[in-house]
């Protein structure tokens, strides 16, 4: 798990979840929602399907406080009100997995990572692979990725695109019938290399341009949503260059990330913003006998965004330290503490502190605690509120701050394995929109939550699995239940993978949750992936989605397809 910043494997990190490539393609995912929606404690809003507006709430928290990584660079949306990031044009064909640490991360990553971290996490192609699917709502997506890798390194290029008709955004049982399409290009260029047995360096650049047709604010609906001819268009630039060494004794590494964002709207309220991130990031790593992995860096993030109302900027330095260590048979324990400056905020300390130890006869057990904070965005910090008293930007914000907590008991067996998780997640000085006074630090929320998964081989290439979440995220300000978060959800699934065929059938379900303008109801849906190897190099492949042809939606308002199959064929050599 690459995203502890002091990586180690998957046992030794609480609250780390990994969707791999393999579980990916035989399933059938798509998108970012296709892939983490099934994990417990992992929330997903859709503004309707087919490039509808995404977003991501880790246990309970607002979806602006997961901080999101494409290969380690931050890629939250700084021009955006609270600076969430947008999951909906995240194409998953370059993917080699995606990772998820729940719980307050600022010890790890600074600030935005109150709820968890995402890291999407890409690699290299190899050889060459290309694919082309069609099917409902006149659906055609394809790609092709080509590349070599030898002892030396490795060097891929990947294209990927989509095209749809879609559905109306806002739900046709409303009445709604105007289709909203959706248009998607990626191409990813990513490579590494071994200049000496000493030094490595590696890099990737990735690009997304998108279309959406989208529905937005009526009165003359009782939901909020109603066809509309409102449409978006966005460019996004992530990139990354680093080197690897060896000197002093350490394993060092020094890093540029680069993130720009362009987008603009059209409608009865158009408007453009951009934004841009630059990190510079060193760390050194040593494992010292008798004391355990050591790990120490320093980093320097310029952020700036233009929402409209003038170019603004951000900045902050931080240091932190990672110690890794195994101080008895079976446990394994993990201290670090971070420092943050800041320009425009006073300085920020947060610590985490976390043990996994391995009891026994495949049982095990596994803690942590931690702190976050997140700086108001730009947005927040900048925007001019006429109404306002009194007029002007927002004054006096202060830092969102948050302790989480939380305990796992597990079970590994040879067929089996299984796990629960109890935990807390409190958040103080939650800014949030008061009229008539703006943005202001006016909320403490609470999440107190249970994550329940667990996974049984049933006969050889036959495996089911299931998860379930209990969350009881609240406002403990007004005591109102926390937006767009059920109180119950889960997933199952069946999966099977013969000599030459494979299948998927994966169930997921949602209670009723609180929305904006009421309350969205409950459902169950269920998908199916297959594919048939005519040879080696040839793969036939089938997914229907929403098998059961639900009516349901993930946001208020919003529709989102009935069943639909898409058929399809790969190749690689």
């Amino acid at each position: 798990v690459v995203t502890l910043r002091l990586p180690g494997p998957l046992e030794t990190a609480p609250s780390a979840r990994v969707v791999t490539r393999a579980e990916i393609e035989d399933r059938g995912h798509v998108d970012a929602f296709d892939a983490l929606t099934e994990l417990p404690g992992v929330h997903l809003s859709r503004n309707g399907g087919f490039g509808g507006a995404t977003t991501l709430r880790l246990r309970g928290a607002t979806s602006d406080k997961a901080l999101v990584l494409v290969d380690g660079v931050p890629v939250n949306d700084a021009s955006a009100p609270a600076g969430g990031y947008d999951f909906s044009t995240l194409d998953l064909f370059d993917v080699d997995r995606i990772e998820v640490l729940s719980g307050p991360q600022g010890s790890l990553w600074g600030s935005d990572a109150i709820g968890g971290v995402v890291n999407v996490v890409t690699r290299p192609a190899e050889g060459a692979r290309a694919f082309v699917e069609a099917g409902a709502y006149e659906t055609l997506r394809g790609g092709l990725a080509v590349g070599r890798r030898d002892e030396a390194g490795a060097l891929g290029l990947t294209l990927s695109g989509l095209t749809t008709e879609g559905i109306s955004k806002a739900d046709a049982r409303d009445g709604n019938t105007e289709r909203d399409g959706f248009d998607l290009f990626t191409a990813a260029l990513r490579g590494e290399r071994r200049l000496t047995d000493r030094v490595k360096v590696e890099g990737g650049l990735r690009y997304a341009d998108s279309r959406v047709e989208y529905d937005g604010f009526s009165f003359a609906s009782p939901t909020g949503v109603a066809d509309g001819p409102e449409a978006s268009e966005q460019t996004s630039w992530s990139a990354f260059a680093g080197v690897g060494f060896e000197a002093a004794g350490f394993e060092q590494a020094l890093r540029l990330d680069g993130y720009r964002l362009e987008r603009a709207d059209f409608g009865p309220y158009p408007f453009a913003a951009e934004a841009d991130r630059l990190a510079l990031r060193w760390t050194a790593t040593r494992t010292v006998q008798g004391v355990g992995e050591v790990l120490v860096g320093l980093e320097r993030e310029e952020t700036s965004a233009d929402t409209g109302e003038g170019h603004e900027t951000s900045d902050a330095n931080a240091a932190f330290a990672i110690w890794r260590a195994r101080p008895a048979p079976g446990l394994t324990t993990t201290l670090s503490l971070r420092v943050d400056d800041p320009d425009r905020y006073e300085g920020e300390t947060t610590a985490r502190a976390a043990f996994v130890w391995q009891a026994g006869g495949g049982v095990w057990l596994a803690g942590a605690a931690g702190q976050g904070f997140k700086t108001p965005s730009i947005f927040q910090s900048t925007w001019p509120c006429g109404f306002c008293s009194p007029a002007g930007p927002a004054r006096g914000l202060k830092p969102e701050r948050a302790q989480g907590y939380e305990l796992t008991l597990g079970w590994r067996g040879a067929r089996a394995e299984g796990s629960v998780t109890a935990y807390r997640l409190e958040v103080e000085d939650q800014i949030d929109f008061g009229f008539p006074g703006g943005y202001a630090n006016l909320d403490r929320t609470r999440s107190d939550g249970i994550e329940a998964e667990g996974r049984v081989t049933l006969a050889p290439g036959l495996t089911a699995r299931a998860a379930y979440a209990w969350t009881d995220a609240i406002d403990r300000t007004t005591g109102a239940r926390l937006l767009k978060v059920p109180e119950h959800s889960g997933s199952a699934g069946i999966d099977w993978r013969g000599e030459r065929a494979r299948a998927s059938l994966s169930v997921r379900a949602k209670g009723e949750r609180a929305d904006v303008y009421g309350r969205t109801d409950g459902y169950v849906v269920a998908d199916l992936a297959g594919g048939w190897r005519l040879t080696d190099r040839v793969e036939v492949t089938l997914r229907v989605e929403n098998l059961t042809d639900e009516a349901y939606q993930e946001a208020l308002g919003y529709g989102e397809p009935g069943r639909s199959a898409y058929a399809g064929l790969k190749l690689g050599w």
